[in-house]
């Protein structure tokens, strides 16, 4: 609703205000545009049919004030507006980047109106998870956090015409860690009708979303779901975070050459499907690199023992795999695609939680202390417990190194995220940096330095260990290494 005068076609306005209002409402699917004398209906930024006027000034005509049938049909049009499934995972991606980055927009605003309800909450998100966050950080996790919370209810066929809490209590069932982070952020924002218009939109929109029709079957349906939605949703973040992934192509042949080496160099002759053997990965983005191990371990044990060894192997080595995210959106991704993928390899009855992938910084300290915040948070307490408990225990999940650059050092003080994502290539055997003493080391660099980690998987195991470096993918256009 804008001032009399004002017009109702957002493209036209010359206020800084008026713009920048507009840039964030038209990721709205269905919206109206008035300023009481003329109106306007807007789908995802663009105008439908003709802008309409009512009969008369609005200031004056009082009764004879009339609208002909233009009008009528503009609000039969919005009243009558459904969400329209998205097709292909593409165009998910970017429907969802839209509404999320309304989301954050509104949450960024809210913050700095000193909203009681999300300032405490953001407050509480910091003691558990992420202690240096800004506003700004804490409304962009928010927004992602709340959109993929609803959008694994959808994947894994939950309604959410019952209501965000009722299916934030469904997904705990399968997902309890991103179903508890959705019913936390969502619950104190409900009860005062904060971000309801972002939210229900959001709510409504993916309830139409049918993930068996978009993906048709396709494991790897979600291959670069993540880097499209960055892609639409914050360019800037997506370069800040390094979310550049790699090809499947690369990551296979990577993943060959562990296996090679496992089995020449370590005496382990089923190589990544050996009992001896932990996988860890350190930055799991969306999982691409878990998947082709994954992929690895089923094709050995059909060459060695059949088919029907499959399933077995697959599970045994899900025991021995091991993946901390910091961003729980492409958390949420690399859940539902190694879920989808044991599926299509012969194993579809995995529950989520019994995944050891965490919520964690993995740069962070393991030996920090606890924060308690009651029972609501308790999945997800326990979930940053187990990660800090196994990077204690175990050195190989907490000897990562990093080559200093002045933006990792950046993200190290924050508290938050490597700056880039990790880029690994096989330690090279004629470096002068060796592995360690039982274990096969990764280095994870774009130049040709790298440092090895110390400790190992312990006397008579191997460790895939993952070293990270932050400097930049040296060409913006390819993807770059998913962990």
């Amino acid at each position: 609703m804008k001032a009399p005068g004002k017009g109702a076609d957002p493209r036209r306005f010359k206020s800084q205000h008026d713009k920048e209002q507009w840039k964030k409402l038209q990721a709205l699917p269905n919206l109206i545009y008035t300023d009481g004398q003329a109106f306007s209906l807007w789908r995802d930024g663009e105008l439908e049919g003709e802008i309409a006027t009512v009969n008369g000034d609005i200031a004056t005509a009082g009764r004879k004030l009339t609208a002909d049938g233009s009008l009528v049909a503009l609000f039969d049009n919005f009243l009558e507006w459904y969400p329209i499934a998205p097709r292909r995972p593409k165009q998910l991606a970017e429907m969802v980047a839209r509404l999320c980055r309304l989301l954050r927009d509104e949450t960024t605003e809210q913050l700095a109106l000193g909203n009681p309800a999300l300032t405490s909450l953001a407050s509480e998100w910091r003691d558990l998870l992420f202690p240096l966050a800004s506003d700004e950080q804490f409304a962009d996790g928010y927004a992602q956090t709340v959109t993929f919370g609803l959008l694994l209810a959808r994947a894994r066929d939950i309604d959410l015409d019952q209501g965000i809490d009722e299916a934030a209590r469904t997904l705990v069932g399968s997902h309890s860690l991103m179903g508890t982070a959705l019913r936390v952020l969502t619950q104190a924002t409900e009860q005062n009708n904060t971000l309801s218009t972002s939210i229900a939109t959001i709510t409504r929109v993916l309830s139409v979303v049918d993930w068996p029709k978009i993906s048709k079957g396709d494991a790897s349906a979600w291959l670069y779901f993540y880097e499209d939605f960055l892609a639409e949703y914050d360019p800037k973040l997506r370069k800040a975070t390094g979310s550049y992934y790699t090809p499947p192509e690369v990551v296979d042949t990577m993943t060959r050459l562990v296996d090679e080496a496992l089995r020449l160099r370590f005496g382990r002759p089923t190589g990544l499907g050996d009992p001896k053997v932990t996988v860890l990965d350190p930055t799991m983005g969306t999982g691409t690199f878990l998947l082709s191990v994954l992929r690895r371990v089923a094709s050995t044990a059909s060459a060695e023992w059949g088919e029907g060894a499959v399933p077995g192997a697959l599970k045994a080595a899900l025991e021995r795999i091991v993946a901390f995210e910091v961003q729980l959106g492409p958390f949420a991704v690399a859940q539902l695609r190694v879920l989808a993928e044991l599926a299509d390899l012969g194993l579809p009855t995995v529950p989520a939680k019994s995944l050891d992938f965490y919520v964690t910084n993995t740069l962070a300290n393991p030996w920090v202390e606890e924060t308690h915040l009651g029972g609501l948070y308790e999945p997800i307490s326990q979930s940053r417990r187990q990660a800090n408990e196994a990077r204690r225990n175990d050195p190989s999940r907490s000897s990562s190194a990093t080559h200093p650059t002045k933006r990792n050092q950046r993200a190290k003080v924050d508290g938050l995220r490597p700056a880039t994502r990790a880029h690994s290539t096989l330690h090279p055997s004629t470096s002068s940096c060796r592995p360690p003493s039982g274990a096969l080391a990764l280095t994870s660099s774009t130049s040709t330095t790298c440092t090895c980690t110390s400790g190992a998987g312990g006397p008579g195991r191997s460790s895939i260990i993952t070293h990270q470096t932050m400097t930049p993918a040296s060409s913006a256009t390819s993807r770059s290494l998913d962990s």
